[in-house]
């Protein structure tokens, strides 16, 4: 059994990695670099080299994690395609999105770089997934292993509690056991419940560190943290203003739409309009079709009937005026330049009375991670196209991320105390408070952080 990270440096980036288990190839996610474009952009797909490609498994639809399935897709044709049903439909929209960004960067930006992959391609790779239910077994057995005579590898996916439909990858072969978590959040969010993974007989676990560097603050409950919201929207509401919520189309708007609505059930906050973005509004479809028969809260919430919330696109942006009394959750999180986060926020950044909250994880060196560690008075440029803007308006971050804790994810690798454990999908702060965790409560297990593009021998 061999293990080869192909994301190309230790980092919450194009996460991507090849296994070598029982005379088979497999490849787990084929993401996109968020700040990359072009072959930049794409996992490190030559190290795997001329080695086999026998299946590709996507733990879930989030960008960096199947961005460029359609680029792995067509250097590997024979490889077998598998997900989840849900991370399937959620998949199919995200890559047809990803082309018409890619799209619209090569024509307004004037770039040379052609896009990854077209609508064409995408909808012909599609058509080739299989999709799983969870706790299904599927047998890896393909020709060549027939032929060599070979016990395939095993797999089933296992709810990761992260997004609809995300899942951990079990694979079995050869008498052992790996698993593979992709994100993972092991506690209930509003509307997405926890992950239920297995709590023994694990003999490699790859698992996600992303929260690594950030402690739960004393006696956290989201509970609590989602009090402290409605009441920080109550307050900006009374002066007047309104509250951006830079969001991920996928997830975050969902569950953020869950806590409207139960503000409003519980008294905590009455009617207010909400607008949200277009990609967001046929995420919000995918999970209200799933209600019924995905583990979630309010099992049946339509959450497009109940909230009712206005839908903003790339035109129509540029004439929305902020307005008191209304909540802007809108993508990207990250709010990335010419997304509508980012447009947004650049009429609000300078008047007091409007107010930016954060919900989720930034990367430091985006503008929402800028925007967040800026002070009042601070020059700040959202848009390297545009002039830089005095921040004035009234910044908040709250805790509701999608990723497990690193309570959480130290307690799982300590109950489970695997031979070996492998980290990755996180920055070099965050693997490293995880690696020295491990190595002093687990002595006796191997602690691995994988290099790009290094074989490890599991």
């Amino acid at each position: 059994m061999k293990f080869t990270n192909l994301t190309r440096q230790t980092e919450i980036g194009a996460n991507s990695y090849y296994l070598e288990i029982a005379g088979q190839g497999l490849v787990l996610d084929s993401g996109m670099h968020p700040k990359q474009e072009g072959d930049e952009a794409l996992p490190n797909f030559e190290a795997i080299g001329d080695r086999p490609v026998d299946a590709i498994i996507v733990s879930h639809a989030h960008q960096d994690h199947m961005g460029t399935l359609p680029v792995l897709m067509r250097r590997h044709p024979q490889a077998r395609v598998f997900m989840t049903e849900a991370t399937a439909d959620i998949g199919d929209a995200l890559l047809h999105n990803s082309v018409n960004v890619m799209t619209r960067q090569q024509e307004e930006l004037g770039r040379m770089l052609p896009p990854l992959f077209t609508h064409r391609e995408t909808n012909r790779a599609s058509e080739a997934w299989r999709t799983c239910r969870y706790r299904q077994p599927v047998t890896l057995k393909g020709e060549r292993v027939r032929q060599q005579r070979e016990n395939g590898a095993t797999f089933e996916f296992i709810d990761a509690g992260h997004v609809l439909g995300s899942a951990g990858v079990l694979l079995r072969a050869e008498g052992r056991t790996i698993f593979y978590t992709g994100d993972v959040n092991f506690d209930d969010q509003t509307i997405a419940q926890g992950a239920k993974f297995p709590d023994e007989g694990i003999d490699v676990l790859v698992i996600e560190t992303t929260r690594g560097d950030h402690p739960l603050p004393e006696g956290f409950t989201r509970a609590a943290e989602e009090r402290r919201l409605a009441e920080a929207i109550a307050r900006a509401f009374a002066a007047g203003g309104c509250v951006l919520m830079p969001v991920f189309a996928l997830g975050k708007t969902q569950e953020a739409l869950a806590m409207f609505h139960r503000f409003r059930r519980e008294q905590l906050l009455g009617e207010f309009p909400i607008y949200i973005g277009g990609l967001s509004t046929r995420m919000t479809e995918i999970y209200d079709r799933y209600a019924l028969t995905s583990r979630r809260n309010f099992p049946r919430l339509q959450l497009l009937e109940a909230l009712q919330p206005f839908v903003l696109n790339g035109q129509n942006i540029h004439e929305a005026p902020a307005r008191g009394g209304r909540v802007y959750a809108l993508s990207s999180g990250m709010m990335t330049p010419k997304t509508l986060s980012n447009t947004f926020a650049r009429q609000i950044i300078s008047n007091p009375q409007h107010s930016i909250f954060f919900v989720g994880y930034a990367d430091p060196t985006t503008p929402a991670g800028i925007l967040r560690t800026a002070k009042p008075g601070d020059m700040v440029s959202l848009d390297p196209e545009q002039p830089a803007q005095e921040l004035r308006c009234n910044i908040e971050t709250f805790q509701f991320s999608a990723h497990a804790s690193r309570e959480s994810i130290l307690e799982y690798i300590k109950k489970l105390a695997p031979k070996k454990v492998v980290l990755v999908h996180g920055d070099p702060p965050a693997v490293e408070w995880v690696r020295t965790q491990i190595a002093t409560a687990l002595p006796d297990s191997q602690v691995i952080v994988p290099t790009s593009g290094i074989d490890i021998e599991l």
